[in-house]
C-alpha cells in the first residue's frame, strides 16, 4: 500500500469515528448547572441571560489575551459566528478584566459576546479539564425554562477538531513542531516603498 493510499484509508475511518462521536455526543446525558454570573463592560450578566434568544449556548474558554494559540482558535470561531448563531448563542468568556477582553475583541475584530469569570466560580466548576482552571476549550449548554443543562464539552488544542488552519497545514507536512500562532505576521521593513506615513 501506498503513502497516499494509507492517507486515504486513514481518512476514511477518521471520518467514521467522527461520525460516532456526533452520535454520542447527541446521546451524552445533560447535567444541571447552576446559573453562573459574569462581569462584562456594562455591568453583570448571568449564565442564563447569556443564551438570549436561543435554547442553546456554546461558551468559549479563552486563557485571555495572552495566549497566541487562544487566540488562534478565536479567530477561526469567529469567521463561522454568523452561521453558529443561526442556530445558538455564542460567548466567550476568560479570566480577562471585561474592558481589556473588549478591547482585544474590538482589537482583533471579534463579534462574540464576552464576559470575564475572573479566574473563579465558573471555571472553576465548569472547566473542560478537571484540575485545570485556565484551559482553553468550549462548553455548550441548553436551557428548559429557568434550568440550565451542560451537554458537551472538550478542550482545544493543536490538531483538535475545532481549528481547520492545523488540519490544513499538515498537508504541507507541517504540525506544531513548525508553526507557532503570532498576533501579527507582517514585519515592517526598514524602508517603505510607499512613504511608510499611517502604517498601522
Amino acid at each position: 500500500m501506498s503513502k497516499q493510499e494509507e492517507i486515504q484509508k486513514l481518512e476514511v475511518e477518521i471520518g467514521e469515528l467522527i461520525t460516532k462521536l456526533n452520535g454520542l455526543r447527541k446521546e451524552n446525558p445533560s447535567q444541571e448547572v447552576a446559573n453562573y454570573m459574569f462581569s462584562t463592560t456594562t455591568g453583570e450578566i448571568s449564565l442564563h441571560d447569556l443564551f438570549g434568544q436561543h435554547d442553546t449556548l456554546m461558551v468559549i474558554h479563552n486563557m485571555g489575551q495572552g495566549c497566541r494559540y487562544c487566540t488562534l482558535w478565536g479567530d477561526g470561531i469567529n469567521g463561522f459566528l454568523p452561521h453558529l448563531e443561526n442556530t445558538m448563542a455564542v460567548a466567550m468568556v476568560s479570566k480577562d478584566d471585561p474592558v481589556l477582553q473588549r478591547q482585544f475583541a474590538n482589537a482583533r475584530g471579534w463579534r462574540f459576546t464576552t464576559a470575564s469569570h475572573g479566574g473563579k466560580g465558573y471555571i472553576e466548576e465548569q472547566t473542560v479539564s478537571e484540575g485545570s482552571k485556565n484551559m482553553p476549550g468550549v462548553v455548550v449548554y441548553t436551557r428548559k425554562g429557568n434550568t440550565i443543562y451542560r451537554k458537551n464539552a472538550s478542550v482545544f488544542g493543536p490538531g483538535d477538531l475545532y481549528c481547520s488552519l492545523w488540519h490544513l497545514i499538515s498537508l504541507a507536512g507541517m504540525g506544531v513542531e513548525e508553526f507557532t500562532p503570532q498576533f501579527h505576521y507582517w514585519k515592517r521593513p526598514e524602508a517603505m516603498e510607499d512613504g511608510g506615513k499611517n502604517v498601522l
